[in-house]
């Protein structure tokens, strides 16, 4: 338990509240344990959760001042749509949905402590997850002396179940209960579901579990087209029709979800070395991710393309990882936003019972050329100078052929 005698008795905290089990049990803790005033800030991202509860518990529970701040176009604008200019995808198949979410939380968080001029901020991450990582060094990132506070490293409630006994013993309303032990995060760019059950990989996910999406077998039995335009990598039209960042990946997640896309069930490596499973739904950046990424197969130079890709592991580690706001993430994001000065032009893709499928990309900036790529009859194309070109680069496996059976000397 910390000392509240020491030399950094704490005052004010400012605390990353949800209004879910953890941050509401944290937000009485706080006050009892360090007999400080306490500022809740929660961030809308675009979760699907019903914020308007938050303020109303906050106070019941004993904050001293409320922050509910809109943030879905600027973490759509500069956070998701930085990371799909790059293709980001963490071991294959994660979104990074949570990862993006919680340098914009820091971000804020830390803007109100000044405002505040706060001793400390408090968030409600796990002593075993990625995201204490996540928010804690975009902490530092804008106040390298700013203290932290991080519940789970300090307290004896080590389970979901003393977390819940301790809100009931303090009358605190969450929505987490026995029956629904689902630890959850959402935004606009997905949602995301731990713990009970699925802590057993063997175990399906049961159908009830998902909220944004119908499932597959449910979706529309006819598919359906859409045409999504592209300026600069990002996003901006679907069918014609222009939309801001937060309104465009609403767009696509209501589209997808309603053909049953974006569901994925991972086992994946968090930060700290623990293996852990996620059940995600990510219908809008599914499609997202699939659209940039053909449209780039006609506007990227092959070379600029390779180059880019072999990034794409290392630019998801550092999101997934918590190093938005690092000196590397950095640098990835101007090489990669150079590449996509050309990334214009426009996608077909196909919806259709839990799958997205590109039908034809265009763009003025295409370097496909029906001339070169034609199989029938061409006038720019030798192809008798394929013979040198082929030798050439046949030249140092043929050496290594003959001195193995002794004809060079």
């Amino acid at each position: 338990m910390p000392d509240k005698n020491n030399k950094n008795k704490v005052n004010k905290v400012v605390l990353a509240y949800s209004g879910g089990l953890d941050t509401s049990v944290i937000l009485k803790w706080l006050i009892e344990t360090y007999d400080c005033e306490v500022v809740t800030f929660s961030a809308d991202l675009g979760q699907m959760d019903d914020m308007d509860h938050i303020e109303g518990n906050a106070k019941k529970t004993g904050a001293s001042k409320i922050y509910i701040d809109d943030l879905k176009e600027e973490f759509v604008r500069d956070f998701v749509f930085p990371a799909f200019r790059a293709n980001a995808i963490y071991e294959t198949s994660y979104l990074l949905g949570t990862s993006l979410a919680r340098p914009l939380i820091a971000k804020r968080q830390m803007e109100i402590a000044e405002i505040e001029n706060a001793d400390a901020v408090s968030h409600g991450a796990t002593g075993k997850g990625n995201d204490q990582v996540r928010f804690e060094i975009g902490y530092y990132a804008f106040n390298p002396d700013i203290q932290v506070i991080a519940p789970w490293r300090e307290w004896d409630l080590n389970s979901r179940t003393a977390l819940m006994a301790f809100a009931k013993n303090h009358g605190i309303e969450v929505p987490t209960t026995h029956k629904n032990p689902y630890s959850t995060d959402g935004n606009l760019l997905h949602i995301s579901y731990e713990g009970g059950l699925l802590e057993d990989p063997w175990t399906p996910a049961p159908d009830d579990i998902f909220t944004m999406t119908v499932s597959p077998k449910d979706a529309p039995d006819e598919p359906e087209e859409i045409d999504i335009s592209f300026e600069k990598g990002d996003p901006v039209m679907i069918n014609g029709k222009r939309f801001s960042p937060a309104a465009m990946l609403t767009e696509l997640n209501r589209l997808g979800a309603k053909h049953g896309i974006g569901r994925d069930d991972i086992v994946e490596n968090r930060f700290v070395g623990i293996k852990s499973r996620g059940v995600y739904e990510t219908p809008g950046g599914t499609i997202l991710r699939m659209a940039h990424i053909n449209l780039e197969s006609i506007t990227l130079d092959r070379e600029v393309m390779h180059i880019r890709d072999s990034l794409i592991p290392k630019y998801s580690e550092a999101v997934y990882y918590g190093f938005w706001f690092s000196p590397e993430r950095e640098m990835l994001q101007a090489l990669i936003d150079e590449t996509q000065v050309n990334v214009r032009g426009d996608v077909r893709v196909e919806l259709y019972k839990g799958s997205c499928r590109v039908l034809g990309r265009r763009s003025d900036m295409s370097l496909y050329n029906i001339d070169f790529a034609t199989f029938e009859d061409d006038e720019v194309y030798n192809q008798k100078e394929a013979e040198g070109f082929i030798r050439i680069n046949a030249l140092r496996i043929r050496i290594r052929e003959m001195i193995r059976k002794g004809n060079l000397k």
